[in-house]
C-alpha cells in the first residue's frame, strides 16, 4: 500500500516538474517585466524565479529526471519485464508529461503563480548541484535573447488581435497603428501634391477685390520669374480684411519658405514640421527644381490611412473632370 502511495506522490511531482519546465519557460522575461509594469500580480510573482533562467531549468530538469527515475524503480517493483516497461512508459508519458504540459501552455502565468512558493523551495535544495550548471550555462551561452519583433511581424501581431473576440483592440486602432509602423518607409514623391495640381500665385500679381473672391486655398506658393522659384507661401488669414488692397502678392506673402527633397523620409518631415510650426513644405527634386508640395496633412492621412480632404483635393478632382 506505502507503495501505490510513494507512485502516486512520485507521479504528483513529476506532473509538476513537467508542467513547471514548459509554462514557466515559455514565459519571456522581458514580457513578464511587461506585464508587471501593467500591474500583472501573477507576473510580479513569477518574474523574480524566472528572471535566473538557466538556475530555474536546471533545478526542474534535475528535479523532474530524479523523480522519473525513482518512479520506474517503485514501477519495477510491483511489477515486471513488458509489462513494468509499458506501464512506467504510460504512466510517466500520459500523467507525468502530456497532461501537465498541456494545462501549463495554456495557464502559465497563473498556474505558475500559484505554485511558484513550491519551486522557490525547490531550488534551495537542488541548489548545490544545480547552481554549478546553471553558472557553467551562463557563462557559455550568455544572457537570454529577448525577443525583438520586425515591423511586420508587428502588424501581423496586432492584425491576429483585431481578429480575436478577446482582444479590445479595435479595426480603427489596427488601422491606426499599421499607419503608424508604415509611413516612415514612405519618401516624400509617394505623398506630395505633384506640382500640376498646385495652385501658385505670381508675385506680381495685385491683391484687389477681384482677387479676394477668387481666392480658395488655405495656403499658395507665391513664384518669382518662373514656378521653380518661390519666394513665398500667402496664407488666407493675411487677406483679411481690406488693408492689403493695392499690394502685390509678392508684398504681403510670408517670406520663410521650408523646402525639402522628394527623396526624404516621411518621419523625418513630419519631424521638421513639428519643429517649424508650419503646414506646408515645398518639395524640390535634386537638380533644386519644385516638383510639388506636401502638407502635415499629407502625412497625417499616411498614419490614420484614411483620407482628410482639403481645397487641393477638390482641386484635384476639378482636374480629372
Amino acid at each position: 500500500m506505502i507503495k501505490y502511495i510513494i507512485i502516486v506522490f512520485l507521479l504528483a511531482f513529476s506532473a509538476l516538474f513537467s508542467g513547471l519546465t514548459l509554462g514557466l519557460m515559455s514565459l519571456n522575461s522581458a514580457e513578464l517585466k511587461r506585464k508587471i509594469s501593467l500591474g500583472n500580480k501573477n507576473a510580479a510573482k513569477i518574474y523574480p524565479v524566472r528572471e535566473k533562467g538557466n538556475l530555474l531549468l536546471t533545478t526542474l530538469l534535475i528535479g523532474n529526471v530524479a523523480v522519473n527515475s525513482t518512479l520506474a524503480v517503485f514501477l519495477g517493483s510491483i511489477a515486471s519485464g513488458v509489462f513494468a516497461s509499458i506501464i512506467a512508459t504510460g504512466l510517466i508519458a500520459m500523467l507525468g508529461e502530456i497532461a501537465p504540459q498541456a494545462i501549463f501552455s495554456r495557464f502559465a502565468l497563473s498556474v505558475g503563480a500559484r505554485t511558484v512558493w513550491i519551486v522557490k523551495i525547490l531550488i534551495i535544495i537542488i541548489y548545490p548541484v544545480a547552481f554549478p550548471i546553471a553558472w557553467l550555462l551562463n557563462k557559455t551561452l550568455g544572457e537570454e535573447i529577448t525577443n525583438v519583433y520586425s515591423k511586420r511581424e508587428l502588424i501581423k501581431i496586432i492584425e491576429e488581435h483585431e481578429d480575436m473576440e478577446a482582444s479590445d483592440v479595435d479595426a480603427d486602432e489596427e488601422r491606426i497603428i499599421k499607419g503608424a509602423l508604415t509611413f516612415s518607409d514612405k519618401r516624400v514623391r509617394e505623398v506630395m501634391t505633384p506640382k500640376k495640381f498646385v495652385k501658385m500665385l505670381e508675385a506680381s500679381k495685385k491683391i484687389d477685390e477681384d482677387f479676394l473672391e477668387s481666392v480658395s486655398h488655405s495656403r499658395l506658393p507665391v513664384y518669382k520669374g518662373g514656378q521653380d522659384n518661390i519666394v513665398g507661401i500667402l496664407y488666407i488669414d493675411q487677406l483679411l480684411g481690406k488693408k492689403n488692397l493695392g499690394k502685390t502678392v509678392g508684398q504681403v506673402a510670408n517670406k520663410k519658405v521650408f523646402f525639402v527633397n522628394e527623396s526624404k523620409n516621411l518621419d523625418a518631415v513630419l519631424n521638421t514640421f513639428l519643429q517649424t510650426h508650419h503646414h506646408l513644405f515645398v518639395v524640390n527634386d535634386k537638380k533644386g527644381n519644385m516638383t510639388g508640395v506636401i502638407s502635415l496633412e499629407d502625412i497625417l492621412e499616411e498614419i490614420l490611412r484614411t483620407e482628410i480632404r482639403d481645397e487641393i483635393d477638390k482641386y484635384k478632382e476639378r482636374e480629372r473632370v
